[in-house]
């Protein structure tokens, strides 16, 4: 009896069945459709409404001023603001995929509206022409727009979140078009939106940004008045100038069906009814076509409002909301009238078993071999009602037939329970979503939750997240964000703990972010106490800048240990802070002092002096003083002119000044405190004073030898360079003034004469007086000149054996060499000759005959 009762509600079209449940008994009041413009968000989403201006109505007591309502789909108002936007007549409204209102003007401007009326900044623009010449008409889809205007030329904008108005090509037209309808981007061969458009020709007008088509010409028979696209993109649903309804392929190339309709008229919507059929309203009847067998009709006494869904259709009138839908296989196979399919036996089986009656039994015997079948059927039958006490009786038969299937999946009575648990929720009427379960998968979850706390039932989210075991940062967050904006009149520390009791339910939850959104809000000491609670330095230390904590931001960034957070802080404070300011915070935290020397060293010399001024460390602005002299060295164009009166002198003399007060002043405190003390830079000072000595006499050698070969050699090299130009009075002089000690002398004017082989004048400079450094230099200057008589002068004068027998090993000289080795009586500097003359062997047996007279080995 229950199966006749329950499939008496369906309605035949061919040879499937439909039902109309009504889901809410609407709780708004004083609503007429009729009287107002309306537009309603998939998925079970809200309702807004708003006095139709393009029609003239009895106000009924209410005020002139429009008021746009939305409502959840119970007709609970949700929020209510007073219409007052400029622009003319509201052409249309819709709700985007993240359930923002979207409202078109006769200018061209975009209001967007959240779902408590409020109002989202900023409105958006559909271009100079819509201003000036008046939009007439809009289609709305998921995330985008497109308008057309008085001339007939179509705008576009394809993603509110990136608005971005595009001009379509020119359709080509004088009149306005019949009707209007577009295929998404994603179901069209370029990614663009292609629009359909009606006119009064036997053809369909495709219009995309870069061209136009005609579509349907050798298949239609006269214009088309309306038009609907399937939710795939697809299937085009059309009623005609004489009173057919067509369905055909979106590009117009093939007609599926094709039903005289009851009136030539043509209907006030046309909607898809899922994949299945297409609805056809006018103001009295619902008529519902499919591909075959007589239309279904559905009277009504009061105006509707048709949205189609994925799976069916809500029809939302003044009074109720109700939801038409091709009843589902299961459900069918269960409660259609005679049925003995395998689900139904197993659903009559569980009354019988209820009323105690043997026949229970009978009917699991006969269902036995399909008994899992049946079970599944069961269970998807339930996730479809809306009814509570029909899923709980259809749970009750999967779980009676489970006890006696032993290869059923046990878990999926258990999901399908935890699903209709979270759809009941939320259809409950002060929440007012009344999602299908075939509605619930294709929106997911997560964008449950999203929705659910975009309409304030953060208790409700924060429970559907725990039982279905997802991340409830999202719900925690939102509350707490809302919170704040809310308790404007609670003092910081209250709402602190009544935040802070909430936050840690959810670990690892951003409390910066919770911080900034209250600085937003203005509360910037309420920000300060979230924000010490954030454990992740990468978020908190740019928060506390933001809300002007620099000097906490500073101390954190430098407890974290990573310098990036510390040169983020310095650079933040370095452009806020006057420079004295500035070394103050400085000093006392070496960390950030060091990071700050580092990059100043690279980058800002100057503000790195005025840096080191500040704590009295001279000799370090000495060294960067003496480091700009070097670096204009390496300038090419530095080096121009006479570096006596040229910049670099006098950056060296500043050093050697700074290095000076430096010396004197190290007992003296900085301005911050530190000192010199135990610090002597008496050597950085000789250092630069001799630098700058060698480089004004480097430079007067340039300007006597005409030859830009001084500057920036050592003293060796100048002395050196000296001599091989012939210059031995200069040498000389570069000698006193430096203090050169009589080796270095010796050493540097004997290879110096040996260069330019001015053989005679070193012998002479040989003579002079006995060589501090010995003889040994010369011989060695000769050999490396490959002049071996040169360096016999010198050979006999070394009193070394060792070194004379190896001076003449060197120039071949076997005999002297063994002569020589002999009286150092050497046997290692034997072996040494041998080897050297090894390829001669007179002298290898010299170098035998002497080792053995010796007796060494």
């Amino acid at each position: 009896m229950a199966n006749v009762s329950v499939a008496a509600e369906w309605q035949l079209l061919y040879n499937r069945y439909y039902r109309k449940p009504e889901v809410y008994r609407m709780t708004w009041s004083h609503v007429d459709l009729s009287r107002n413009k309306v537009a309603c968000a998939p998925f079970g989403g809200p309702i807004a409404v708003i006095r139709d201006d393009s029609k003239i109505v009895q106000l009924r007591g209410e005020s002139a001023q429009r008021k746009l309502r939305i409502f959840n789909s119970s007709g609970l108002l949700l929020g209510e603001t007073i219409w007052k936007h400029p622009g003319g007549r509201l052409i249309g409204m819709a709700w985007t995929d993240d359930q923002t209102l979207v409202c078109l003007v006769q200018d061209g401007t975009v209001f967007r509206y959240n779902i408590h009326a409020e109002i989202v900044e900023p409105s958006i623009s559909m271009g100079k022409e819509c201003f000036e010449r008046n939009v007439v008409d809009c289609v709305f889809w998921g995330n985008g727009v497109v308008c057309i205007t008085e001339s007939n030329q179509l705008f576009c904008i394809s993603d509110f979140q990136n608005p971005n108005p595009v001009q379509l090509a020119d359709p080509g037209i004088e009149d306005p078009p019949l009707c209007m309808a577009v295929i998404e981007p994603q179901y069209t061969m370029s990614g663009n939106v292609e629009v359909l458009l009606g006119i009064s020709e036997p053809w369909v007008l495709a219009v995309e940004e870069d061209g136009v088509q005609q579509l349907g010409v050798d298949v239609l028979r006269g214009p088309l008045q309306k038009m609907a696209v399937s939710r795939d993109g697809q299937w085009l649903a059309s009623f005609t100038h004489d009173g057919r309804l067509l369905v055909m392929t979106s590009n117009l190339n093939e007609i599926l069906i094709e039903q005289e309709c009851e009136s030539a008229l043509p209907p006030e919507q046309l909607a898809w009814c899922g994949m299945d059929t297409v609805l056809l309203y006018w103001d009295d009847i619902l008529l519902m076509m499919g591909p075959r067998g007589d239309p279904v009709r559905y009277f009504y006494d009061e105006p509707v409002i048709l949205i189609p869904e994925c799976d069916g259709v809500r029809i939302l009138s003044n009074s109720s909301m109700e939801f038409l839908q091709r009843v589902p296989d299961s459900t069918e196979s269960i409660f259609k009238i005679g049925s003995t399919s395998p689900a139904a036996l197993l659903f009559d089986a569980l009354d019988h078993f209820d009323r105690r009656s043997a026949k229970a039994d009978e009917n699991l015997r006969l269902i036995r071999a399909s008994l899992s079948e049946a079970v599944e059927a069961c269970i998807d039958a339930a996730g479809h009602e809306f009814d509570l006490s029909r899923q709980q009786t259809l749970l009750r038969a999967a779980s009676y037939g489970q006890a006696f299937c032993s290869n059923f999946q046990r878990d999926h009575i258990q999901e399908m329970c935890k699903t209709l648990r979270v759809l009941n929720a939320v259809r409950h009427p002060d929440v007012g979503m009344p999602l299908s379960i075939q509605q619930y998968k294709v929106l997911t979850p997560s964008v449950l939750i999203g929705r659910l706390i975009n309409s304030y039932k953060h208790l409700l989210a924060l429970r559907i997240s725990e039982y279905l075991g997802m991340n409830q940062e999202m719900v925690i967050m939102h509350w707490t964000c809302s919170k704040i904006t809310a308790s404007l009149a609670i003092p910081d520390a209250t709402l602190l703990e009544i935040l802070l009791d909430k936050l840690k339910l959810c670990k690892g939850i951003s409390y910066a972010a919770v911080a900034a959104h209250a600085d937003k809000n203005g509360r910037r000491k309420l920000a300060a106490m979230l924000v010490e609670h954030e454990p992740r330095s990468s978020k908190q230390v740019p928060l506390l800048l933001s809300i002007g904590e620099e000097d906490t931001a500073l101390t954190k960034a430098i407890e974290s240990g990573d310098t990036d957070l510390v040169y983020l802080v310095l650079f933040h404070i370095w452009q806020k802070r006057e420079p004295l300011a500035f070394f103050k915070m400085l000093h006392p935290k070496p960390l950030a002092r060091d990071l700050f020397v580092i990059y100043a060293r690279c980058y800002n010399h100057e503000f790195l002096k005025d840096f080191f001024l500040s704590a009295g460390q001279l000799q370090e602005v000495a060294f960067l003083v003496w480091k700009e002299s070097w670096e204009l060295g390496k300038n090419p164009m530095a080096s121009r002119g006479s570096p006596l009166h040229g910049p670099r002198i006098k950056l060296i003399e500043q050093a050697k000044n700074l290095f000076g007060g430096a010396s004197k002043d190290k007992e003296s405190n900085s301005l911050f405190g530190e000192t010199n003390k135990d610090k002597d830079f008496t050597f950085e000072l000789k250092a630069a004073e001799e630098h700058a000595k060698l480089l004004r006499m480097q430079h007067d050698l340039e300007v006597s030898t005409k030859q830009a070969i001084f500057v920036d050699s050592s003293i060796s090299d100048t002395i050196r360079t000296c001599i091989v130009l012939g210059n031995h009075k200069a040498a000389m002089k570069v000698k006193t003034e430096f203090k050169v000690s009589e080796k270095r002398w010796y050493w540097l004017k004997v290879f110096a004469l040996a260069t330019v082989r001015d053989w005679d004048t070193l012998e002479k400079f040989s003579k002079e007086k006995r060589p501090p450094i010995g003889y040994r230099p010369f011989v060695e200057a000769c050999i490396e000149a490959d002049e071996r008589g040169e360096a016999l002068k010198y050979i006999p004068k070394l009193t070394d054996p060792r070194e004379r027998a190896e001076s003449y090993g060197r120039i071949g000289m076997a005999k002297e060499a063994a002569d020589a080795a002999s009286q150092a009586k050497d046997g290692e500097l034997l072996g040494r000759l041998r080897l050297t003359f090894s390829q001669n062997p007179a002298a290898s047996s010299i170098f035998d005959t002497l080792r053995d007279r010796l007796g060494v080995s």
